[in-house]
C-alpha cells in the first residue's frame, strides 16, 4: 500500500482531500463572518468623523501661540553653572546656557541662546548634539523666542525601525513583511478613524469594536492568507474582543473607574471635560488586547487544523481536547507576558509607592494601580477564554467540513489509489487447454 503522510508544518501544501475539507470549512465560517464584515463597514460609515476640529483640538490650539514650531538645532557652545541643590543630601544641580544654530524652519541658520535645566544637563549634553526647540514666533512686533523642548531622537528611532524591518524580513520573509504592512494599516485606522471619532464624542465602545474589527479583518488575512486556519483565528479574535467589551463594561462600572489615573487624561479633561473618560478606559482595554489575542488565536487555529489534517477522522471532541492541551501551555506563558509587561511599564510608579511605604492593599486598589490591575485582569480573562472559543470553533468546523457533502459543481476528490494484490490464479502462467 502506498504511504501517504502529512507534515506538521502549517505552511506545507496540503493534499487534495485536505484542500477540499478546508474549502468547505471556509464556506461554513463565511456564513458568520460575512454579516460581521458588513456590520463593520456600516459602523465605519456611521461613526466616521466629520473632519471638523473637535472641542479638545480647538481648546489645545488656544493653549499654544499660533505659528509655534519645533525645529531641531545643533549645540555650538555650552556654559555650565550651578543652580541649587536637589535633595537633603546636598548634591549640587548643574544647569547650562547653550548657544545653538537652528537647522530648519523659518529661523534656519540663526544662532539662539537657550537655558537647559539640570535634568537635561545630566544627560551629558555636549557640543554637536542635536536638540528640539520650541519656537514662539512672537506677537506685537516682538522677535521669536526659543526654549528647550526635547532631545532629537529621530536617528536612533529610524535606525531601530530599519533594523526591525530587516530582521523581520530575513527571519519571517514574505509573511513578516506582510505583517509589517498590516501594522501600518492598523495605525492608519487608529489615526484616521478611532482617535478622531473618540475626540468627536463617539461612543468609545462602538468606535473601538468597529475599528478593531476592521483592523483584524485586514491584518489577519494579509499576514496569514485567506484560509480555514486564518478564518478560524479571526472568529476567535472577534469573540475575544466581544468578551473584552462585555467584561470591561461590567468591571469599569463595578470598580467605579473614573479614567483619571494619569496626567494625560487630566490634561485631556482640561481640553474637553465632556469626553467619556470611563469609556476611554474600556477602549484602552480592547486596543491593548488586540496583539495578544491575535497571537493566541492564530496559534490555536493552526494547532486544530494541523491535528485535523493528520487525522481527518477525529471527532470534534477529540480535536478540542488535543487542541486545548496545546492551548494550556500557551496560556501559561502568555499570562506571564501580560503581567510582566505591565510591571515593567509601571516601574517608576511602583518605586514611588515603595518610597511612600503605603499598605499593599491600599496601593493595589488605588486609582493609579487599580485601574491598570483591572485593565490587565479583564484582558487576561478575555485572552484565556479566547483559547477554548477558538479551539471549539475550529474543531466543530473541521469536523463538520470533513462530513459535509461537497458543494454543487465541485468535482469529487479521488481517494488515494491502493496497490492491487495479485490473485493466485493471476500469478500462475496460463495452462494449456486440453481438447
Amino acid at each position: 500500500m502506498t504511504a501517504h503522510s502529512h507534515g506538521s508544518d502549517a505552511d506545507a501544501p496540503p493534499d487534495a482531500a485536505a484542500l477540499g475539507r478546508r474549502r468547505r470549512a471556509v464556506q461554513l465560517m463565511l456564513l458568520v463572518l460575512v454579516p460581521i464584515g458588513l456590520a463593520t463597514v456600516v459602523g465605519l460609515v456611521v461613526l466616521w468623523p466629520s473632519g471638523e476640529q473637535s472641542a479638545a483640538q480647538q481648546a489645545a490650539d488656544s493653549f499654544y501661540p499660533p505659528g509655534t514650531t519645533y525645529p531641531t538645532a545643533t549645540v555650538m557652545s555650552l556654559e555650565s553653572q550651578q543652580c541649587g541643590q536637589a535633595t537633603s543630601g546636598g548634591q549640587d544641580l548643574t544647569c547650562a546656557v547653550a548657544v545653538l544654530v537652528v537647522g530648519e524652519g523659518e529661523g534656519e541658520g540663526d544662532y539662539v541662546q537657550v537655558e537647559l535645566p539640570p535634568e537635561v544637563v545630566a544627560m551629558d549634553v555636549e557640543v554637536g548634539d542635536e536638540l528640539v526647540l520650541d519656537r514662539d514666533p512672537g506677537v506685537d512686533g516682538g522677535g521669536p523666542t526659543y526654549q528647550f523642548q526635547d532631545f532629537a531622537r529621530g536617528t536612533p528611532i529610524v535606525v531601530l525601525a530599519l533594523a526591525f524591518v530587516l530582521v523581520v524580513a530575513l527571519v519571517a520573509r514574505l509573511r513578516g513583511v506582510l505583517a509589517i504592512v498590516g501594522l501600518g494599516f492598523a495605525f492608519l485606522v487608529l489615526l484616521t478613524f478611532m482617535l478622531p471619532a473618540l475626540l468627536a464624542g463617539g461612543s468609545p465602545m462602538w468606535v473601538t469594536l468597529v475599528g478593531s474589527s476592521a483592523i483584524m479583518f485586514v491584518v489577519l488575512y494579509l499576514a496569514h492568507g485567506f484560509s480555514a486556519r486564518t478564518t478560524t483565528a479571526l472568529l476567535g479574535t472577534l469573540a475575544g474582543l466581544a468578551l473584552t467589551a462585555v467584561l470591561g463594561s461590567v468591571a469599569v462600572a463595578a470598580a467605579r473607574l473614573t479614567g483619571f489615573a494619569s496626567e494625560a487624561t487630566l490634561q485631556l479633561q482640561q481640553y474637553d471635560p465632556t469626553l467619556d473618560f470611563t469609556g476611554l478606559v474600556l477602549a484602552g482595554m480592547a486596543v491593548a488586547g488586540l496583539g495578544v489575542l491575535n497571537d493566541v488565536t492564530i496559534t490555536q487555529a493552526s494547532a486544530v487544523w494541523q491535528l485535523h489534517e493528520v487525522s481527518p477522522g477525529m471527532s470534534w471532541r477529540e480535536l478540542f481536547g488535543r487542541g486545548m492541551a496545546i492551548g494550556r501551555d500557551h496560556i501559561a506563558s502568555t499570562i506571564y507576558t501580560i503581567v510582566f509587561a505591565y510591571a515593567g511599564a509601571a516601574l517608576p510608579l511602583l518605586l514611588l509607592f515603595e518610597i511612600y511605604q503605603r499598605p499593599f492593599w491600599t496601593v493595589l486598589t488605588g486609582m493609579q494601580v487599580g485601574e491598570e490591575v483591572i485593565r490587565t485582569l479583564v484582558g487576561a480573562i478575555a485572552l484565556v477564554l479566547a483559547v477554548p472559543l477558538t479551539t471549539v470553533v475550529g474543531a466543530l468546523i473541521a469536523a463538520r467540513a470533513a462530513t459535509a457533502p461537497p458543494a454543487a459543481g465541485t468535482p469529487p476528490v479521488p481517494a488515494p489509489a491502493r496497490e492491487r494484490r495479485a490473485e493466485p490464479r493471476d500469478a500462475l502462467p496460463d495452462r494449456p487447454r486440453r481438447d
